[in-house]
């Protein structure tokens, strides 16, 4: 359960980085490199919690969700 809080929290911070980006984008007018430090950061953050994802299903601290996998029903008991 601590490494699905631990993705969850990954992707707040790039869904933050990428917030301050915008807002330095609108503040800035290009004057400063603010923008892109904030945007190398969303990517090596999302670069971060894919190998953090990987390495959780390699070492079984996750494992696959199938929604749309086939199930199987199994014969009614005979009378």
């Amino acid at each position: 359960m601590f490494i699905k809080i631990f993705i969850l929290f990954l992707l707040v911070l790039v869904i933050g980085s990428l917030g301050s980006a915008i807002f330095y984008l609108l503040q800035d007018n290009g004057k400063s490199n603010r923008v892109v430090r904030a945007l190398t950061v969303r990517i090596s953050l999302s670069i971060f919690a894919f190998l953090v994802l990987m390495g959780s299903y390699y070492f079984g601290l996750i494992e696959p969700n199938h929604p749309f996998q086939r199930i199987q029903h199994q014969a009614p008991p005979p009378k």
